[in-house]
């Protein structure tokens, strides 16, 4: 069988079988191979190059051989694929300023809410791959419906994340606003980790607020590959730590509890804060102290952040 598959040329591929037949150790390899020419020696220098001869003109095992020559191969691979991925989004491009009527720049400022959603839309109707946000606003709106056209796009092969903070669950809609999104097939996870608004698209596109601290700055489109691929692996980062919905340690009311037991001195207080009688409060405080074995309510508070239940 011929090791041009794996990448080497006849040549180079003649001068290493018949270095395999010669015992090693011998310095006059090149020339009991018949290589003692110029030309010759230039293929041993390109073998060992390869890693398929070593510094003493011998070659390498052959499993070590095909192993080099398989991940070289790989590699080649890697980076054509590489340049096909950049194709792809050189046309998502050349798509986008066809719907626009603009050219599509690497970081484009955006004015307001409804023209990200085109743009995310419009986005995924043309490649429906991939779609991950991190929310902290509520994830109920009632004027958007967005589960609908969201819905089809799941039929048609694209993968959904929503990450979100586990307090935006105390509110009871958004519960319900999940579970349709789930019934269509998205995933949704919740994080006891400070969040900010992230959209990624296709791993390519990537859309977040033009300033934090102004909701009326509007939101920047960013195209940069090297910035777009670290949002996409901090978005991973935090899915994989957080926690599906259905495998919440604790529930949202309980969790309220357990911030509450951080952040005031009496029960009177963190039970008015919770808007709940002094009773179900401390009912809920034995309920936690029991799961978590805790003695005193402090050590309470310790484990359940040590488990990351707050």
């Amino acid at each position: 069988m011929s090791l041009a598959g794996l990448g080497l040329t006849t040549e180079q591929e003649r001068v290493y079988r018949e270095l395999l037949r010669t015992r090693p150790g011998i310095a006059s390899h090149a020339g009991g191979a018949g290589r003692g020419d110029a030309g010759a020696g230039s293929v041993l220098t390109e073998l060992r190059v390869l890693g398929l001869v070593d510094e003493n003109l011998t070659a390498v095992p052959p499993a070590a051989a095909v192993d080099l020559l398989v991940r070289r191969r790989i590699t080649e691979a890697q980076q054509q694929f590489e340049g096909l991925a950049a194709a792809w989004e050189a046309l998502r491009e050349l798509t986008e300023e066809q719907h626009t009527g603009r050219p599509a720049g690497l970081l484009e400022q955006l004015s307001n809410g409804p023209e990200t959603t085109r743009r995310i839309g419009a986005l995924l109707t043309d490649h429906p791959g991939e779609f991950a946000a991190l929310r902290t606003d509520a994830l109920y709106d009632e004027s958007r419906h967005p589960h609908v056209r969201h819905g089809r796009l799941l039929m048609a092969g694209l993968r959904s994340r929503t990450l979100f903070p586990v307090h935006t669950l105390e509110d009871p809609r958004q519960v319900a606003h999940a579970s349709r999104l789930h019934a269509f097939g998205e995933l949704h996870r919740v994080t006891t980790e400070a969040v900010w608004p992230l959209t990624l698209v296709n791993r390519s596109v990537a859309f977040v607020p033009a300033d934090l601290s102004d909701p009326e700055a509007g939101v920047l489109q960013i195209r940069r590959t090297g910035v777009v691929r670290i949002l996409a692996e901090v978005f991973d980062g935090i899915w994989n730590r957080a926690r599906d919905l259905d495998e919440l340690p604790v529930s949202p009311v309980e969790q309220r509890v357990l911030r509450a037991l951080t952040r005031y001195d009496t029960d009177d207080s963190a039970a008015r804060a919770l808007n709940v009688s002094v009773r179900k409060f401390r009912g809920h405080v034995a309920d936690l102290m029991d799961r978590l074995g805790a003695r005193t309510r402090f050590q309470a508070a310790l484990l359940a952040k040590e488990r990351n239940w707050l």
